[in-house]
Parts: structure tokens; sequence; C-alpha cells
């Protein structure tokens, strides 16, 4: 199941993650009945980079969605593809193309979420930015015109947060 809504301006998206996506309820990586194509490292990494919006289980892919309509997705260990009008500027360091939605003028971009070569600090600063970038485009191009108290666009239906599950086959995962 996914939480990422159906939408025409999600279907590229979605037919990727559904051509890939392994229903699983048991094993050594499972999110949300999925499995896991995202590091849980970087599930964590996308929780800290955008810590207000909820990450939305779609087809074993950790997915920030604005509005409804998906702005941001992780991938492997080493993809942040991100939805924007143009490619993010420098200094971000790109990540590998994700070919059928990187490729040119389809309006994904796909970025390191490490930033290795900038500081720690600046690192989080500017991917924080490209993904707060990412969600308002995303939300531009909703037919839904509704904001919250704070003129930000209102999220995707509020659920419960997805969590990969089961990270480590009897294990407990990483402690917080």
């Amino acid at each position: 199941m996914t939480l990422l809504a159906d939408l025409p301006q999600n279907t590229a998206l979605l037919d990727l993650l559904r051509q890939q996506g392994v229903p699983q309820e048991h094993g050594a990586y499972v999110y949300e009945g999925w499995e896991l194509h995202t590091h849980p490292d970087l599930v964590d990494r996308l929780e800290n980079l955008a810590p207000q919006w909820p990450v939305l289980a779609t087809f074993g892919v950790p997915v920030l969605a604005g509005k409804g309509i998906a702005a941001v997705a992780t991938w492997g260990m080493g993809m942040l593809l991100v939805r924007l009008p143009q490619a993010p500027a420098e200094p971000l360091e790109p990540a590998e193309p994700c070919p059928p939605l990187t490729d040119p003028g389809q309006g994904w971009y796909s970025l390191c979420p490490w930033q290795s070569e900038l500081p720690s600090a600046e690192s989080r600063r500017l991917l924080s930015l490209v993904i707060q970038h990412a969600l308002s485009y995303g939300a531009s191009l909703s037919q839904d015109d509704s904001s919250d108290g704070q003129g930000h666009p209102v999220q995707a239906p509020d659920r419960r947060r997805g969590k990969a599950k089961g990270r480590r086959q009897g294990g407990r995962g990483r402690r917080r």
C-alpha cells in the first residue's frame, strides 16, 4: 500500500516505484509492508533534513509530498531525488541519474544526500533548503490552494510517519 496520492503529477514516480516494489511483511528490511529500497541511515537523514514533514512509505521508498504531489524521494544509500523547476545550484554534488525521472525535461534531479565535500552544518542547511524548495514546488503543481496557519502548503494527509522496521534481522536497529 502507498500513502502517496495516485495523482497525474505522481504517475512517473509511482510507475517507477511500483515496478521495483516487493511486498514484504517480515525480513531484514521491511518498510510499511514493502522491501525497503533505501538504506535506513538515509531514511534517518531524510527525517532529519525535513523534520516537520510526514514521510510517506511508497512501495518501499520514503517520499515527501507537498499537497499530495511527490517532491522528494530517497533511494539506495546515495540518492536524494528532488522535484524542482530547474537544477539545484552549485555547490551541491549530484548523484547518479535515475532514469526516466532524471531525464532532461522531467523535473527531477538526483543529489548526493551526504554532500561530503561540504562541512556537515552547511550540507544540512543547503539540503534542507533544497528540500523545502522542492516541497513548495511540488505543492505549486497541485490544484489544492489551501495553506496552514503559517502560510505553508497543507501537507499530505496527516498519517503516522513511515519507519523502516526490522532493519537488521534479529536486531533492534539503531537506538536514538
